[in-house]
């Protein structure tokens, strides 16, 4: 019995050494790839339309009137908040939340932004219902159960604001790229820009580069797009130059 308990014993040290060493690796390569990121400064970058960075990670504002719709919604509410501020943009002006995806950089500050409707792509409620994990056997969650699932091609309107989400799985089962006006394409993390061409996004936070690789494909063919903006590399406001090349 004492040899039993004995082993039983190793086994869980062992497992707990392992899981450590892993959960080390995980975060120092994890703090490596986010500092290879380089988002845009908290402005107004043309007219209507606002980054807003948070440390490493970029969300944006589309402005119509006095109202507001963001993508995405930052990593820290503390630090959205305080850039808000620096736009003189109060957070009950934001009027709707399109989700480019449900990882905790994108969502932080769904309770800051209280009259905001959240929106996703319904593929992506899988992370949020328990169906699918995000990683190992941990999906996603966000700060709100109000929140509306939307198809592939689903368009959209707030005023002036025309907004149609184009599914791009790959970083995550449901990531979605919002393409606004039928000029600017808001993509999350479906890609990364490096010195004015898209490129693909890192491999090591996607759960499956092959299918987002493809999916790149899908918004890189949109004649009627003018800019693009990435969550963590910034935005380019020549669409043209940016994809000639892609997959040449």
């Amino acid at each position: 019995m004492k040899k039993i308990f004995k082993r039983i014993m190793w086994g869980i040290g062992i497992f707990i050494v392992a899981f450590g060493i892993f959960f080390i690796g995980y975060t120092l390569r994890a703090r490596s790839e986010v500092k290879a990121m380089n988002p845009a400064e908290t402005q107004q970058i043309i007219p209507n339309i606002y980054s807003v960075k948070d440390t490493f990670v970029n969300m944006y504002l589309i402005k119509d009137g006095d109202k507001y719709v963001a993508i995405d919604a930052g990593n820290n509410p503390d630090n959205v908040a305080y850039e808000l501020k620096k736009l003189k943009i109060t957070s009950d002006q934001i009027i709707a939340l399109f989700l480019t995806h449900t990882d905790g950089d994108h969502v932080a500050a769904i309770p800051l932004l209280k009259k905001a409707q959240v929106y996703l792509s319904k593929k992506e409620g899988q992370l949020l219902n328990g169906q699918t994990s995000r990683f190992l056997i941990f999906g996603n969650k966000i700060a709100t159960k109000e929140y509306l699932l939307i198809d592939d091609q689903q368009i959209f309107t707030f005023g002036n604001i025309k907004i149609k989400g184009i599914l791009t799985p790959g970083h995550t089962v449901g990531s979605m790229c919002y393409l606004i006006n039928d000029k600017y394409l808001f993509t999350g993390d479906a890609m990364s820009l490096k010195e004015g061409k898209i490129a693909k996004f890192n491999t090591f936070f996607n759960m499956d580069t092959k299918t987002a690789l493809e999916s790149m494909g899908l918004i890189t063919n949109i004649p009627t797009a003018e800019a693009i903006f990435t969550a963590h590399y910034g935005f380019t406001l020549d669409y043209k130059k940016a994809v000639k090349d892609w997959g040449k």
